[in-house]
């Protein structure tokens, strides 16, 4: 099965430039969850939640700490995820472009 959570907008404290320290801006996740469903099932509001969460508690530096953390708490909440692909988008960070920062996560499991 896969999971599929588009367009998650919020807004947090994410970047390394002072002004980006104490405003928070809008970002956009998505993510893309393979997982296998033998024997549970993954409940997406609660992957909601939990980005949303740590993403707001943990005022990350790099983007690509956020998709790293991210990645590390969803496969120690679900066993059963297989791999998880994760796009954290700043839309409003240039005037002239949206900039994101993806990866792709295979569980070692």
């Amino acid at each position: 099965m896969t999971i599929h959570i588009e367009d998650l907008k919020f807004q947090c404290i994410i970047g390394i430039l002072d002004f980006e320290r104490i405003t928070k801006q809008d970002v956009i996740v998505n993510l893309t969850i393979d997982y296998n469903n033998e024997n549970s099932f993954i409940n997406y509001a609660d992957i909601v939640q939990i980005v949303k969460e740590n993403m707001i508690k943990s005022e990350f530096l790099l983007i690509e700490d956020a998709l790293n953390s991210l990645n590390l708490k969803l496969i120690k909440e679900y066993n059963s995820i297989k791999s998880i692909k994760i796009k954290i988008t700043k839309p409003s960070i240039l005037p002239d472009c949206v900039v994101s920062v993806s990866n792709h996560y295979k569980s070692q499991s």
